[in-house]
């Protein structure tokens, strides 16, 4: 039996990709690949961190204040300067940082009305 090896990519709509695009490499650091948006080579992940796959049920309110279906997450090396990068970037910044035992994690509405989450790992 054939088996998934791993999240090969997040596709969505925008109505203006490239500035979406500029946005997310001025404010986080982003290499857009022309043509084909972002891409997150293995060995520029942190070690030991993972891909989650997660389907939530169809009532949940966690994507709010979003009302997209779906929702990002993306590994960042400093969450408390990620969310001060993406805010200086007109981001809204939505609710506090919750920490866990797995990591930190806070979100923002980025340009287009998605919800975004950041998670830094926690320290070795």
């Amino acid at each position: 039996m054939a088996k998934v090896l791993g999240i090969g990519g997040i596709f969505f709509k925008s109505s203006n990709p490239e500035k979406l695009y500029q946005w997310y490499e001025r404010w986080l650091g982003f290499r857009a690949e022309p043509g084909t948006g972002f891409a997150f080579p293995p060995q520029d992940m942190p070690q030991d961190s993972v891909t989650v796959w997660s389907a939530f049920e169809s009532t949940t309110d966690y994507f709010a204040p979003s009302v997209k279906e779906y929702m990002f997450n993306l590994i960042v090396d400093d969450l408390r300067e990620a969310l001060r990068q993406v805010k200086d970037g007109g981001a809204a910044i939505i609710g506090e940082i919750e920490e866990y035992d797995f990591g930190k994690f806070g979100r923002f509405m980025d340009p287009d009305g998605n919800k975004v989450e950041l998670w830094e790992l926690p320290a070795k």
